[in-house]
């Protein structure tokens, strides 16, 4: 049952999602005694007893008032187990998505993961603010009013029964459509929303090739989709809806022909029978109502599944060892991956970068020169084989631990909407300004700083947006020095920046090198010079390593690596003859 899905979401204090139910419950008994107590008022009427009608509506008015105030209580629980709902499910989906390996991250699940967050937790919060009551009265008043009609006739209660478990079947079967078709339009609404915001981030690149709104046929694809989606979703709904409401008139022509044929034997008053029959027409109401939301409810409970389904997805293991590291050598032994278990990327690699050292590492594109980066900060496990800090396996200690003893800069430099100071800060957030100018002259952020109209203070935009990528790796690197980790990933920092920039960052990690663990993935020759050691991959094995003078010396993969990017370097656009 939903409930107790829902009662697992909200771990801390579920006891207004309880309230809520048995509130609903008792509401709609309630409700059904209300109604029940028309037959005397109905009877007294047509038998010509007004004072006996009197009191029965007394009576009734009482019912309502507790009536009343039950559902007052019953709403403001539904709404406090809404919010409770919400935040549970955001906390425990922000806590999985920090655990999540990042090659879960792909572009569908992504997709998927925004529509979650956004749609998928307001439809859950809308359970008990909004779909509860109708559900629960749905079904608990008509019960009710079964057990009243049995008081005045048992045969009448029998055959309004009977009906019972042809309806159930149905809203069961209507339900399901709706279940199936939500999930095509889910799948459907996020691709749609990932291709639209791949069409926006790509309008630089379409325009440059004098293609905007037409002939981008993924996105238009992704649409058609998401509309058939959507069409599919309303006429599966309409077919269930409609089968259940037309069961619920026959049962109820059913019961008007027993009564009729009981009045007929004389066996019931016909003041009597109609009074029951007003009171079967009544509990039809809340069976109709029922029904509405019931497409609703599976759509709910579809979210509810997706999320099971993220929550149960398997992270890496945290380490058990509560202390860090004895010292920061980075040691890869026999390591193995691949990030589908049939393709290796990475075969059998040695390598180790001794602490306080800086080591590159060059190849051609796929070779698996990222792959090895973030193996050290464990976006991933390795297949087989070890990688170690200090001598201590990577897997034994806490991602916490682990990741506040590595600082990463990558090609892309992301940077959230916010000034320079609030983007340095996500490395320390209590630093004070002598620390964040001083990391500012060691990146020669300063620069950058000096220029902008605001200073520390200047909005650098939605992912860095306003700033150049020259400007962006400046605050990454920056940012790196803030954090002050002892090991140092560079993953081609510096493969699409202009020359000044590249010397400002290069003069930067040319600052760490001496007090950190420096592991630099570049293309770029005055880097690849500097460091003590050069590893070179080719097809995920270590083809070739040592220092920049004997790599040259061996005439090997090295030496054309090294021609190639000279010959680039030195690459000019040739005078046209006149």
């Amino acid at each position: 049952m939903i409930v107790r899905r829902l009662l697992k979401i909200i771990t801390d204090d579920n006891g207004a999602l309880r309230r809520c139910v048995w509130l609903w419950v008792l509401s709609g008994v309630i409700q059904g005694v209300s109604f029940a107590i028309l037959v005397p008022v109905l009877r007294e009427l047509l038998a010509g007893d007004i004072d006996g009608a009197v009191t029965w509506v007394w009576v009734m008015l009482g019912m309502l008032a507790v009536y009343g105030v039950v559902r007052y209580y019953a709403q403001q629980a539904s709404y406090r187990a809404a919010i409770g709902l919400s935040r549970g499910l955001f906390e425990r989906l922000g806590d999985k998505i920090a655990s999540l390996p990042l090659g879960w991250f792909t572009g569908d699940k992504v997709g998927s993961l925004g529509r979650l967050t956004s749609h998928g937790v307001t439809d859950v919060m809308g359970v008990p603010a909004h779909l509860l009551r109708p559900i629960i009265t749905g079904f608990v008043t008509p019960a009710t009013l079964v057990v009243a009609i049995a008081i005045f006739d048992w045969r009448l209660a029998l055959a309004t029964a009977a009906a019972a478990p042809v309806a159930w079947l149905t809203y069961r079967w209507s339900t399901s459509l709706v279940r199936r078709a939500d999930h095509a339009a889910h799948d459907a609404a996020a691709d749609a929303g990932g291709r639209l915001v791949e069409f926006a981030q790509s309008q630089a690149v379409l325009r440059a090739h004098g293609r905007t709104v037409d002939g981008h046929a993924a996105l238009d694809d992704s649409l058609a989709a998401y509309r058939d989606a959507g069409r599919n979703l309303l006429t599966t709904a309409v077919p269930g809806l409609v089968s259940f409401i037309l069961v619920i008139q026959a049962a109820f022509t059913l019961v008007l022909f027993v009564g009729v044929a009981i009045a007929v034997n004389a066996t019931l008053d016909a003041p009597e029978l109609i009074a029951v029959l007003v009171l079967i027409v009544r509990s039809v109401e809340p069976l109709l109502a029922a029904a509405d939301v019931g497409g609703a409810l599976s759509m709910a409970d579809n979210t509810l599944n997706r999320a099971d389904t993220l929550l149960d997805t398997e992270v890496l293991a945290d380490g058990t060892a509560a202390d860090g590291f004895d010292e920061y050598t980075v040691r890869f032994d026999a390591v193995t991956f691949g990030y589908e278990p049939a393709t290796p990327v990475l075969h059998e690699i040695d390598l180790t970068v001794p602490a306080g050292t800086m080591t590159a590492i060059v190849g051609p594109s796929g070779s698996g020169k990222t792959t090895v980066a973030r193996l050290i900060a464990r976006f991933w496990d390795v297949d087989s084989g070890t990688v170690t800090i200090g001598g201590t396996d990577v897997r034994d200690v806490s991602i916490e631990t682990l990741m506040a003893n590595v600082s990463i800069v990558f090609q892309e430099s992301f940077l959230f909407a916010g000034t320079i100071a609030d983007n340095l800060r996500l490395a320390k957030a209590d630093a004070t300004q002598d620390e964040l100018e001083r990391v500012a002259e060691l990146s020669r952020l300063d620069e950058v700083i000096t220029r902008l109209p605001d200073g520390w203070d200047s909005d650098v935009g939605e992912g860095g947006g306003r700033l150049s990528g020259g400007e962006r790796q400046r605050v990454s690197i920056a940012r790196a020095l803030l954090k002050d980790a002892p090991i140092v990933l560079l993953d081609e920092a510096t493969a699409a920046i202009d020359p000044q920039n590249e010397v400002a960052i290069q003069n930067a990690i040319d600052t760490m090198r001496h007090e950190r663990t420096i592991l630099v993935i570049a293309h770029r020759l005055q880097t690849v010079v500097g460091a003590d050691e050069i590893v070179v991959l080719e097809d995920g094995r270590i083809a070739e390593r040592g220092g920049h003078d004997a790599l040259l010396a061996q005439g090997g993969r090295y030496t054309a690596f090294w021609t190639e990017r000279s010959r680039a370097a030195g690459w000019r656009l040739a005078a046209s003859p006149t």
